[in-house]
């Protein structure tokens, strides 16, 4: 038999062998980008690689600092954010609504099910000139671009975690004679955090490609301009720097979300 001090001795030795991963795997992915950027930019002085196609870390480091005295990169950066964001809630917060109308009605769900299939196999890129010809060349076809994106999977993907929710819970309370917005609020939602969490992070994704599509046909303005104003020129230095200031506001929405995930796992764990 173990004392309770070896057990303690060999918590502290588990607690810190998992530490020591955590540094190491956070270690090995900064290693791993400045790697990738030293070989690429030890290419381009080598002549290797052609900077005028391939560009490299120092020629788009350069655009950035450019773009950033000039105040171009604070406005096109800040004009996509606010189209993503707002397509981001918008469209979570409807397909919400629409999933928990879906699993209050189970007739409706019948009804409307193979037309949530339909619309979400369909195109979105095919709607683009109908959403210019009603909402005009500017912001509100960009966010409702993005809405339509991103609203039929969070519909889809909500609905699957209402639907799986514990049926022998749900005849439990039934039977306890609870009621069916009891039943939503005490079980069917709660149950369905993880879900409504995961749904977020991909929502994260679908809301920037939306954004960012719905920038290459309409705007002349935000980071899809400056990416498709790149191409056109010639410019891939520019290109690299929308694109990268994308991947860093895209990791930031990211990050937020695992923070509210974290603070309500931490709730639920307690609680």
């Amino acid at each position: 038999m173990k004392t309770k001090d070896e057990f303690s001795r060999e918590h502290l030795l588990y607690l810190k062998r998992r530490r020591n991963d955590k540094i190491f795997v956070n270690c090995a992915r900064v290693a791993l980008i400045i790697i990738f950027l030293a070989l690429w930019e030890l290419f381009y002085r080598l002549g290797a690689i052609d900077g005028f196609i391939f560009s490299a870390p120092s020629k788009i480091f350069k655009s950035l600092v450019n773009l950033t005295k000039t105040g171009e990169l604070f406005k096109h950066a800040g004009i996509t954010l606010f189209e993503t964001v707002a397509g981001f809630a918008i469209a979570t917060s409807i397909g919400t609504l629409v999933a928990l109308a879906l699993w209050w009605n189970d007739r409706l769900r019948r009804i409307l099910d193979p037309y949530v299939v339909v619309l979400n196999s369909l195109p979105k890129i095919a709607l683009g000139p109908v959403i210019i010809i009603w909402f005009g060349s500017g912001t509100k076809s960009i966010v409702v671009m993005t809405i339509l994106i991103t609203v039929i999977v969070t519909t889809i993907t909500m609905l699957s975690g209402f639907t799986a929710t514990d049926k022998n819970k749900i005849f439990l309370l039934k039977s306890l004679g609870a009621k069916k917005p009891q039943i939503l609020t005490k079980l069917v939602i709660p149950s369905s955090l993880p879900t409504f969490i995961s749904m977020l992070k991909i929502n994260i994704g679908l809301s920037w490609i939306g954004s960012i599509m719905g920038e290459y046909l309409v705007s002349r303005a935000g980071l899809g301009y400056l990416i498709v104003y790149g191409g056109q020129v010639f410019k891939l230095d520019l290109v690299y720097a929308a694109t990268l200031t994308l991947c860093l506001l895209a990791t930031g929405m990211y990050a937020l979300v695992s923070l509210i995930e974290k603070i309500t796992v931490g709730k639920k764990q307690t609680s």
